[in-house]
């Protein structure tokens, strides 16, 4: 059985999975850097006592929540097969074509899409998971937080998207809203569908939904044929190696993490979870 890490264990193995990743040049440390930055600042929310309404109950669920991803992770390392939410995404990450923010969407997708509903329903049961409401929200709202501010500065990475941001911020923005509102809501969703059902209808549900999130990750990675073009037209522009975009990646995501300790106020998802 894989062992259950604290925050602070989970915080140093996505040290480890960054290092390694720009050892290797391997793309999967896009995501772990944000990752671990989002970690960092839950667990900065926790010990402060102000941001979740119960910071035990929060303290175990960013600990599960973490799991799922350092299980798949092992699972990518020692040969045998992930989900397959997440193993779409890691064999993505062995493509050239996808950008930067497919990249970070595949495993934005996998995480929330699948594990994040899973998570909850183990931390409160299925009697208490209506209180974890607001707390669940506060978790997405910090990891849409950071990929806008992320977006904002991929033209370090490839530097004509600071002229597309000029003109398409909004189109984009609203992508990343979209993708992120849905994959919350969902998640909500799929959290209630599981408290709702028995050991083994659980396992057919979490079959089921994660099937449903390859197909998610499918369209981010195919969209419609304009966006393809664009995203394409972005690839090839973008530069640096795959281990200077994870520095550039870990530097901004610290960025944020300073604002935020600075009192610079979150932007929350619109709507709310009933």
């Amino acid at each position: 059985m894989q062992k259950e890490y604290c925050i602070d264990e989970v915080i140093q193995k996505l040290t480890s999975i960054i290092n390694d990743s720009k050892h290797k040049g391997s793309r999967v440390g896009y995501f772990a850097a944000l990752y671990r930055q989002v970690t960092i600042t839950v667990k900065q929310r926790i010990d402060e006592g102000k941001y979740f309404d119960d910071n035990k109950r929060m303290e175990r669920f960013d600990v599960i929540f973490a799991n799922r991803y350092l299980t798949a992770i092992e699972q990518l390392s020692n040969g045998s097969r992930p989900t397959a939410s997440w193993d779409y995404a890691f064999n993505a990450s062995e493509e050239w074509w996808p950008i930067v923010l497919q990249h970070l969407l595949f495993g934005i997708n996998a995480h929330i899409g699948l594990d994040l509903g899973i998570a909850a329903v183990q931390t409160a049961g299925p009697e208490n998971l209506p209180a974890m409401s607001e707390d669940f929200s506060r978790i997405n709202d910090l990891l849409a937080d950071l990929v806008r501010s992320i977006r904002e500065k991929l033209a370090i990475i490839w530097p004509p998207l600071g002229f597309f941001n000029s003109y398409l911020g909004d189109v984009q923005t609203g992508f990343i809203n979209f993708s992120m509102v849905r994959a919350r809501n969902s998640a909500w969703d799929f959290a209630k569908e599981l408290a709702s059902k028995d050991e083994n209808e659980q396992l057919q549900a979490i079959l089921r939904r994660d099937a449903e999130v390859v197909q998610i990750s499918q369209t981010i990675r195919h969209p419609n044929f304009l966006l393809e073009l664009v995203t394409k037209s972005i690839r090839v522009g973008e530069r640096g190696t795959t281990s200077e975009i994870i520095e550039t990646l870990e530097r901004e995501a610290a960025i944020w993490s300073a604002r935020l300790e600075k009192g610079e106020l979150i932007q929350v998802l619109p709507g709310r979870l009933i």
